[in-house]
């Protein structure tokens, strides 16, 4: 039986497992394709459900690589959620997407889960066009509270009598946006249900037991009818005997769940806390909880890692997992090889903390991601992690900037996004000297598009007083970091996810000539103007073309001069950039040669006008044509049409 195959994989205690028809590794799960054959099984059959369900997972994840822990965690939750509710019909809007591998295993991809996060095949996250399960598209975090509560007043303008429910996590229940849309759903008082999964908090058998219980007494039909007869009574009573009412009953819900009070000063009717692997406490509180209306909140308490000894022990390091053999866990990364650009940045923060006591380093919850392990624990006195709230990122850094501080805010190129406001109005229109170390730029493999930073340049550089660059290699980004805080005024340096081309990093700092770039090779008729990794490209090409390479280092201020230079001693000028080409490095160079009214041929080459699908890095940049072969295929057919000859003609 596969569910017991090893002492990492712990079954949950009550699984039927003699039932399970034996040589069949997942006799259940095999029998269902979508949540109506779920919805066929007796109630007393989904423990069992729920262990073929999980070791089905840690099989899976084993071989493809993955979100793993936080999955794990969810697998009871998601059966509970398609055995109550009427999905596809009623709508279930899942947040961030990471945990959502056992609402696809349900919901007919079980087959295919062996292409998870590759190239063509199962999304690692939520996406509308690859199931009607899928009822709204997420990578980021905190968007399903709003979307959900969309949903639900779309259902109610169409007199539809479809359920809407939103599945949280309390990670993203720390970004302002959650509460936003909280707060307009309360004020509403739209038929919403919102289920937080708590993956953080712990019960005490007791007091979790006495809360499963009166929360399904507080959720079912008759609590519900004395409540609303309660109310009509004492409508015709004096302000204080309604005040009196509503305080007892806060604080008969205070005593047995004390986030509670929260959620209902927002205009939500709380239930919980209850334990999240208990399924017929979740299915029989689900039950109740449909048959409600308003705005109501199920607080649902899990573990992350569920089942898997390793992965409960260790949830942050079983987050997101490359393939591992489930009997031995995850190996230790093997010395040797380069750094990747996230550990440069890492050893350049605590060397230049070491320097300058004036130096902070904020994070939205990328502590592990950002590369700022090390820093946290040397310097735990001048690090903030702000939890999934990059707007409050970037303001506080301009806060701590605006009283002679230095802040370093480390952040992935997607997540930006998401403060760009803040960027404008809070640190570049002042002019504060604060730093942005932009992890994950370009194309960023299995994660796809929620994740690529596909926008950078062309979202920083029509900003004014931001000084923004993109390193070539490994000892350049160390530089350029050095270069950007020493600057008084805002400044980014963009890097791309992984290793870069090898070249060991100088221990010496020293700031770069701002706006300057470097002609690192000398050729005939074709110049490459390359940017950040793109450089190494060029080079691998230059020879074959006898072309220019310049790595143009700078992306604002732009190298106006050297790029005027290059254009009046070469025929053709080729822009590289692993960025979208509309109004990214490459327009930049087309602006200043317009502005100055000097023609030459050029190409702008980078990323294509579409959202770039999952896949290995590799694969996505031959499948953009940014590889070296791709790039030198572009550059022929554009020298062909141009002139009817072959490139190495020309």
């Amino acid at each position: 039986m596969a569910v017991i195959t090893h002492p990492l994989i712990m079954p949950l205690t009550g699984t039927d497992l003699t039932a399970m028809t034996p040589g069949t590794a997942f006799p259940l799960l095999e029998q269902i394709d979508t949540p109506p054959d779920l919805r066929k099984l007796p109630e007393a059959r989904l423990p069992a459900l729920a262990c073929e369900l999980r070791e089905f997972l840690i099989q899976t994840v084993a071989k493809t690589g993955g979100h793993f822990a936080a999955n794990l965690g969810t697998v009871e939750l998601t059966i509970a959620l398609h055995y109550v509710f009427n999905t596809p019909e009623d709508r279930l809007v899942w947040d961030v997407g990471h945990q959502t591998y056992p609402h696809k295993i349900l919901t007919g991809r079980r087959a295919r889960m062996g292409t998870l996060r590759r190239k063509g095949g199962v999304s690692g996250f939520p996406k509308r066009c690859e199931s009607a399960y899928d009822t709204f598209g997420v990578g980021h975090s905190s968007t399903s509270l709003s979307a959900a509560l969309g949903m639900a007043l779309a259902a109610e303008r169409a007199g539809a009598e479809r359920k809407v429910v939103a599945v949280i996590g309390d990670g993203a229940m720390t970004a302002g946006m959650a509460f936003e849309a909280l707060n307009h759903a309360g004020h509403l008082k739209t038929d919403l249900l919102v289920v937080l999964n708590d993956n953080e908090m712990s019960i005490s058998p007791n007091v979790g037991a006495l809360s499963a219980h009166l929360t399904k007494l507080l959720s079912g039909q008759l609590f519900s009818s004395m409540r609303e007869g309660g109310k009509k009574v004492l409508s015709h009573m004096p302000p204080p005997v309604l005040e009196v009412a509503r305080l007892a009953e806060e604080h008969v819900k205070g005593m047995f769940a004390p986030g509670g009070t929260l959620f209902e000063e927002l205009g939500f009717n709380y239930f919980g806390p209850v334990d999240g692997h208990d399924l017929p406490t979740l299915v029989r509180t689900l039950r109740n909880l449909r048959a409600l209306d308003g705005p109501r909140l199920l607080h649902v308490v899990t573990r992350k890692g569920k089942g898997y000894k390793l992965a409960e022990d260790e949830p942050v390091g079983y987050h997101g997992v490359g393939v591992f053999d489930p009997a031995l866990g995850l190996k230790p990364a093997k010395p040797g090889g380069g750094p990747t650009y996230t550990q440069i940045f890492s050893e350049w923060l605590c060397d230049m903390a070491e320097r300058d006591e004036r130096l902070v380093g904020i994070t939205p919850a990328m502590r592990e991601g950002s590369g700022l392990v090390e820093f946290s624990e040397r310097f735990p006195d001048r690090y903030f992690d702000v939890a999934i709230a990059e707007q409050h990122a970037v303001t506080l850094a301009a806060g701590l900037a605006c009283d002679g501080l230095k802040p370093v805010v480390a952040i992935y190129s997607t997540f930006l996004q998401r403060a760009y406001d803040q960027l404008i109005h809070d640190v570049a229109l002042q002019n504060l000297p604060v730093l942005f170390a932009i992890d994950r730029a370009g194309l960023v493999g299995p994660d796809g598009p929620t994740h690529a930073g596909s926008f950078d340049y062309s979202f920083l550089r029509c900003i004014p007083n931001l000084v923004v660059m993109a390193p070539a290699d490994e000892n350049e980004c160390r530089q350029m970091l050095y270069t950007g805080f020493q600057l008084n005024q805002p400044a980014a340096v963009r890097y791309p996810r992984g290793k870069g081309s090898g070249v060991v990093p100088q221990r010496q700092m020293r700031a770069l000539p701002v706006g300057k770039a470097e002609i690192r090779r000398r050729g005939r008729e074709l110049a490459l103007l390359a940017f950040g990794g793109m450089v190494e490209i060029a080079e691998a090409l230059a020879e074959r073309l006898d072309a220019t390479v310049v790595n143009m280092r700078f992306i604002k201020p732009l190298d106006e001069a050297t790029v005027v230079q290059v254009a009046a001693e070469h025929r053709r000028l080729v822009t590289l950039e692993e960025n979208a080409v509309a109004g990214g490095a490459g327009s930049a160079v087309n602006e200043c040669l317009a502005a100055r009214g000097l023609r030459v041929a050029i190409r702008n080459i980078g990323l294509p006008d579409r959202f770039v699908d999952q896949g290995e890095r590799g694969e996505l940049l031959a499948d953009c044509g940014l590889d070296a072969a791709g790039v030198f295929r572009q550059l022929a057919d554009w020298v062909m049409a141009h002139t009817g000859s072959p490139i190495l003609d020309s």
